[in-house]
Order: structure tokens, then sequence, then C-alpha cells
């Protein structure tokens, strides 16, 4: 089932070197919104590059006042990009390939051109963890296409670039945002600047604190960031240092209690009495700490309420030098020092209380509230919590001990004419070593299912009136899933990469191909799924039953790890100016993507010797694509439009249940940009229609299917007025139904949001305004659990966050 040739076509433009100060280009680039730097071998007009790319410029940024980084890149065309989960943990997707695992499988996200963390999908571990768009970035470059994967490794679908401000130009500013209609209090500053003629730095950041969107009743959004970069400009080059500090923690919503009645064809999703998944979160402050054994099977306890926390400190160096004779040498090195936590609730199930209290403890059980203000007292299973609903948890407690990488880039490359025309040749070497060290530590819990921050923990007691939990607690394990997923991970991943590329430009065609080799290896351990043994944790000196059922990690017998990888990648593409405001474009490719940590634990990796039993196809998505594309632009209206066909072929591990999918997939479709300006008003646009089909997999049933959650269209559009004084706008995104699952059953019904902006400027260098984010509060649910209705008729599934509106007030300087 798996296609792989030795060799694929593609492009990457040359995306191998970026110009002489090419980040402070882009930095100016909002200006003209012209000059690209992302996946070329020099700054270039849009019009003339074969590649598809869309920028989203600082000013844009700002007004939008996205609440996350997935947020912003849902304004991207071509992007799928499930916003929902907070502050990270999204799901981002580009053109019909499949959203098969969490996180960016077949996006690289990127800062300041080298990745952000070399896998975009680690378990628990999604780079936009540790990516915050705030003051600090200057510009958003994205890159769809199979040339990406010729210019950063596991990136076969496209790469996502921030790029930061330098200080090139003088100016900064400081902004106060306060929440109208919830509680968060944020603090954003940059300032940047000359100090001679030669020296330049930007240094910015942001605070936020507050309950944030939902109500979890309790102070969730705690952190911030401060970013910084010194630039030395000499005789043919620069050198620059850039830092970043990042420690931020947030609650991170997961799929939720629906109730859903109808068909699966024609649903009608609906929030439950008291529980609503816009606003409302299993979080609560009735609930607070989790106690299990850590990574060395010790008794120990975390907090229930750090939600997702990350740290990041990265340190970085990038240079350019003019070594003579047209050649030019660049390189870019960052370390970065990352860690933190993924704690966050899970149901396993949800429904009627005593159904839920008899399967724990039998027929006849009862059940007590455990916290609360009402702990200790016997509940009403009929109406508790108003709605006379439980919900089996298990809580997703991963440590992340160390998400570190470091990374380098190295490229040469050389400018040169010929004949009648001129040609850029880019050579390099990219490396990097992204350690993955984790500890599943999952429980599980019962617990009502309540809005506004009032859910309980509650224990169960039998019918002869013994309590089967502990203070809530069912076992410490993930009982409801069989008592899966107690694991270690400690993986260090290698990569190595060489790459080359060759430009041409005759005049209006422009002519480019790459190719890249990514090799590497992986080393180390992985602990799993060992026995269910008593633990005492209480000291009583005796064992509950809760207690009889806790997972422990099997130390002594950990599965090695120890396999070597390697994949071609390829590409070719075409531009021709038809006229000086019309182009085409068209583009073959070839890339592929290492799997990592997604392909451990399952038959992909021996765990006798840590091997590839059945080769590299076990750890390689395949993904080969074919773009056609035309661009105009002139007289302040330019449309972008490109057809694309792709096929992706992979092997993935689902979680739980252990699952072991082997599919091949086919997409084809047409992606649409446009914008139009006219004196104080500006309208853009975009939309992708996209066909995407199950074209093999090991479940017959599926075959011929649409990939779950994969609709037909999604679309965005802004539309604003700005006369100096006063500015305002409006931005829609929506998509239409999709499948829940690959079984094409249950609908995901379509949805759009509106978020709005409002702002004046009394006085120079002031402005006070106001965003709306789901300006109509409408309902957005971008995945859900169940494959069909059930029959109690709750479904699990994550909405979008309901209206939020803050007000801010800016002083530029």
């Amino acid at each position: 089932m798996k296609f792989r040739h030795a060799l694929a076509f593609g492009v990457a433009l040359s995306a191998f070197s970026t110009p002489v100060f090419a980040q402070d280009a882009a930095e100016t680039a909002e200006d003209d919104n012209e000059i690209i730097v992302t996946a070329v071998a020099r700054g270039q007009n849009r019009l003339e590059s074969s590649v598809s790319v869309s920028s989203v410029g600082a000013e844009q940024i700002a007004d939008l006042a996205p609440p996350s980084s997935a947020d912003l890149i849902r304004q991207i065309p071509g992007i799928r990009s499930e916003a929902s989960g907070g502050e990270g943990n999204a799901n981002i997707a580009v053109r019909g390939l499949p959203v098969s695992t969490g996180g960016a499988r077949y996006i690289q996200l990127q800062e300041d051109g080298l990745p952000v963390l070399e896998f975009g999908d680690i378990i628990f571990g999604n780079a936009d963890n540790f990516l915050r768009a705030d003051r600090n970035v200057a510009r958003v470059e994205a890159v769809r296409g199979g040339s990406a994967s010729t210019f950063a490794s596991n990136a076969p679908g496209g790469v996502i670039n921030f790029i930061s401000k330098t200080g090139q130009r003088e100016g900064g500013a400081i902004q106060g945002t306060v929440g109208v209609d919830f509680e968060t209090y944020r603090v954003d500053f940059d300032y940047g600047a000359p100090l001679a003629d030669d020296l330049y730095f930007h240094v910015g950041g942001f605070y936020r604190t507050g309950e944030g969107p939902r109500d979890i009743g309790y102070n969730g959004y705690d952190g911030g960031q401060v970013k910084a970069n010194l630039t030395k400009e000499f005789d043919g080059g620069y050198v620059r240092f850039h830092a970043k500090f990042l420690d931020d923690s947030t609650p991170t919503i997961l799929p939720q209690p629906v109730s859903v009645t109808g068909t699966d064809g024609n649903p009608d999703y609906t929030a439950i009495a008291g529980f609503d998944p816009r606003s409302d979160s299993l979080y609560s402050p009735f609930i607070t700490t989790i106690t299990t054994l850590d990574g060395g099977n010790n008794p120990t306890t975390y907090n229930f309420q750090d939600g997702l926390s990350v740290e990041s400190q990265a340190f970085g160096v990038e240079a350019e030098i003019d070594v003579g004779s047209g050649w030019t040498l660049t390189n870019r090195f960052r370390y970065a020092n990352n860690s933190g936590s993924f704690v966050s609730p899970f149901p396993a199930s949800a429904g009627a209380a005593q159904d839920i209290a008899d399967g724990i403890g039998g027929a006849g059980s009862s059940i007590v509230f455990a916290s609360g203000p009402n702990s200790g007292s016997v509940a009403n299973a009929a109406d508790i919590g108003g709605n006379g609903l439980l919900a089996n948890i298990v809580n997703f407690n991963v440590r992340l001990n160390s998400l570190d990488n470091v990374t380098n880039d190295f490229r040469i490359s050389k400018d040169f004419d010929f004949g009648s025309g001129s040609a850029t040749f880019t050579s390099g070497f990219y490396l990097s070593r992204q350690d993955v060290d984790t500890d599943w530590l999952w429980t599980a819990h019962v617990q009502t299912v309540q809005g506004d921050g009032q859910s309980v923990l509650v224990d169960i007691v039998d019918a002869g009136g013994d309590t089967v939990t502990d203070n809530g607690v069912v076992g410490y394990g993930a009982n409801f899933f069989g008592n899966c997923c107690r694991r270690n991970y400690d993986v260090a991943y290698s990569t190595y990469a060489p790459f080359a590329s060759l430009a041409l430009d005759f005049d209006r065609l422009t002519l480019d191909m790459s190719v890249r080799y990514d090799y590497g290896d992986a080393n180390g351990t992985v602990t799993g799924d060992g026995p269910v043994t008593d633990f005492d944790f209480n000291n009583d000196g005796d064992i509950s039953q809760a207690e009889s059922q806790t997972s422990v990690l099997p130390l002594t017998t950990p599965a090695p790890v120890n396999y070597d990888f390697g994949y071609f990648s390829w590409s070719l593409g075409a531009n021709y100016l038809l006229t000086d405001d019309l182009g085409i474009f068209a583009r073959y490719s070839q890339g592929g993507r290492h799997t990592a940590d997604r392909s451990l634990l399952s038959p992909a990796v021996s765990t006798v010797d840590g091997g590839l039993p059945g080769g590299d196809d076990g750890v390689i998505a395949d993904v080969n694509q074919l773009e056609l594309g035309l661009k105009y632009q002139g007289g302040g209206f330019s449309v972008y439009a490109t057809g694309f066909f792709a096929e992706t072929s992979e092997t993935n591990v689902e979680i739980a249940p252990l699952l072991l999918t082997d599919t091949d997939y086919e997409a084809y479709g047409v992606e649409l940009e446009g914008s139009y300006s006219t004196g104080p008003f500006t309208l853009s646009a975009g939309a992708t229609w996209t066909d995407a089909e199950i074209k093999d997999s090991l479940n017959a049933a599926i075959i011929g299917n649409t990939p779950r959650r994969q609709a037909d269209l999604v679309y965005q559009a802004t539309a604003q007025y700005d006369d100096g004084f006063f500015k305002a706008g409006a931005n829609l995104i929506g998509t239409t139904d999709s499948f829940t699952q690959d079984s094409n059953q249950l609908e995901l019904p379509g949805y759009n949001q509106v978020n709005a902006f409002l702002a004046v400027r009394p006085v120079d260098r002031v402005e006070v305004a106001l965003n709306a984010t789901n300006l109509f509060n409408n309902f957005g649910y971008t995945e859900a659990e169940e494959g069909s209705i059930p029959g109690n008729g709750i479904v699990r599934a994550r909405s979008i966050a309901g209206r939020t509106v803050a007000a801010s007030v800016r002083f530029d300087f």
C-alpha cells in the first residue's frame, strides 16, 4: 500500500537561502505586500514565485487580536486549523492532507526560519503549544504545497513561518487589554531601534492572567513571554543573536459532553442543561489535585489546574556573509530547552448518573459528593448537577520532561548570469536533534457535568454500603481505557538533510528544481502499559478498590528504540508571467514525514531490538502533490488560484484503544485567495474546496469514504475601513459539514464565526479598541469522538469558545 519513488518532482524555489537582511525586508514588506522571504532563494515578488504563499502582517495581527497562534493560522487559505482547544493543542492540516493525529503532522511551524519543534505532532507536545503570536511578530508567511518538503524537514504539506521584528526601524508600543465580558488582563509591549548605524535591536513580550474565555472558576491563564534580538551589520553581511523565554499556563479543552438528536446524517447538536460547550469546561475549582505514581513509580501529587503548562528558554544565532565571487554563506542555529505538562479531563463516557454509578459499583449503587460545597452529602442521581449526568473521566496527565531541540541550517548560494538569463544555486546541510522525554501518568475519576466552574467529584457507594472510590478516584490508572497507557518515552531523534536547489530566470519564465535527502536515527527507550497492582496511597494499611487498580511502569523491562531511516524529496516548478500583472505556475512534488514517537509501541518498531521489522514504511509517511496556479495583482486588486492534487500514504497508531492503521488518501481541490483595496476600504478573502477520499486501508469498510473532519469547503474573509482616525472591520471564518470519523456516519455540522474590531485614534500615537471574537456566539464543533449517535444521545465533541469582547488601549512610540 505504500508508494515510494526514488525521485519526485516539486519546488522550493531555491528555498534555501534568505537574502541579506531578508527578515528586515519582511518587517517592512507589509507596506507593499509583495516581497516574500519564506521558500525563496532571494527576496522575491509574490507574483514571480512558483509557490503558493500567503502572509499576515503585524497590523492585521493587531487588528484581529487572535486568541492563539492557531486562531491566527486560520486566516491563511488552504489551512484547516481546529483552534478550539485553547492556547495550544490545535489540529492543523493543509489541502486535504489527513488529520489522522493531533497536532500538525504535515506542516512545520517555524520561528524565524527554524522549527519550533522538529515534529509538529509529538503526542501531547504539539509545536503550537510553544508558539505565541504577540507584538514581536512582524509577519507570518505560509507556504503550502509540496515545495515545502525540500526546504524543511518533515514538512511535505507546508511551512508556517513566524518572522520577528528586528528593530531596524525605530518604534514600539505598549498595550493594556481587559476582558469586557470575561476575565482577562493582559499587557503587551515591544520596542526596537538602531543603536548605531550598523547595530539595532528589538525586544517585546506579554503577560496575561485571568480565568479566560470559559467559566472554569479559577485563574487558569497565567504567564507570558519575552523575546529579544540584536543585529550587527558589517561589510557583506550581518550577525543576529536572538533569545526567547516562555512560561505560560492555560487550560486545554478536550471534547466535552453534548446532546445530539436527529439522525447521523441530519444531527442536531445542542448544549446539555447547565453545561454550554462554548463557555463551560470540565475543569473546576473543586477538582484540584491528582494523586498517582510518577515516572519512577513513586507516589506524588500534581495540580489538576495546571492545564497546558509550557516553558521554553531558547537562544540562537543567525549570520550571513558575502565571501566573494558572488557566494553567500548563511547559517541559522538555535537551541531550545522545552518542557511542561499537559493536564486535561477527557470524558471516556458520559451518561445518566445512576447508570454511571451502577457501572462502577454495581446495581443499586448510590452517589456521595466528594468535593465542593456539598461534600459528604448523598446526591440525588436524577437531578445531580442540574441534568442528572455524570462523566467517567480519564485524566490526561502527561509530564513533558524534555522536548529540547537543537537545530542548525547551513547553506551556501551563488547568483550568476548566463546568456539571456540568470540563476541562483543553493546547497546546504540541515541537522537537528529532538528529545521526546515524557511520562504518561493517567488516572480515572468520576465527576458531575456542570458549568460555571461548579463541577465536583463524587464517590460511588455500592449496595452493601462500601465506598468503591477514593474521593472520586476510580483507579490510579486509565481504568476506563482498560488500564492502558501508563508510559514513558525517552527517545532522541536525530535528523540530517543535505539539500540543493537551482532557480533559473529567463525574463518572464522562472524554472526551479530542488532535492533533499532526509536521514537520521532514533535512539532511546520506551516503557509502557505495565501491570496493574495494589498501592497504599493513604498509608492506612488497607487497599481500597481504587488502590487495587494502580498502574505502574515496568521500569526493569523498557523496550529499546534503535533504528535508522531515510527518504528523498524532490520538487520541480515553473512560473511564467503572461503580463506584468498576470502569472501562471505549475509544480509536482514528492515529500515525506518521519512519524517519530507516533510509531512507537506499535508493530512498526520492534520492542525486542528497537529496529524496523517492515523497513522505513512503518515510520515514513509519503506525500505526492501536483499544483497548477494563476496569480494576478494590479490596481489595488489581487487574486491567486491554485488547483491541487495530493496522495498521502501513512501508518498511524491510535492511542486508546491501541489501533494500528495503514491508510492511503487522495485529495484534489481548488484554493482561492484575493484582496481589493480602494481608499480607506480593504477586502480580503480566501476559500478552499476539497474532495478527499480514503483509497486503501486495513479497514476495508472505510475505503471510498471521506477522511474524518475533512469539509468540502473552508473559507475566511476580512473587510475593513480605516480613515486614520477611525477603524472598523469584520472577519468571517467558516466551514461546511464534515464527518466525525472515517466511518462516515455522524456528521459535524458546518459553522461560521464572525470576529469584529473597532478602534479610534483620539490623539496621535494613542489607539483605543474593542475586539470581539465569535461576535454572534455561534456553536462551532471541530471534532467529535463518536462515529454515530449513541443510545443515550450524548456525544463528546469540542466546540469553539463563545463570544468574548476585550477592550484595549495602545500607546505607540
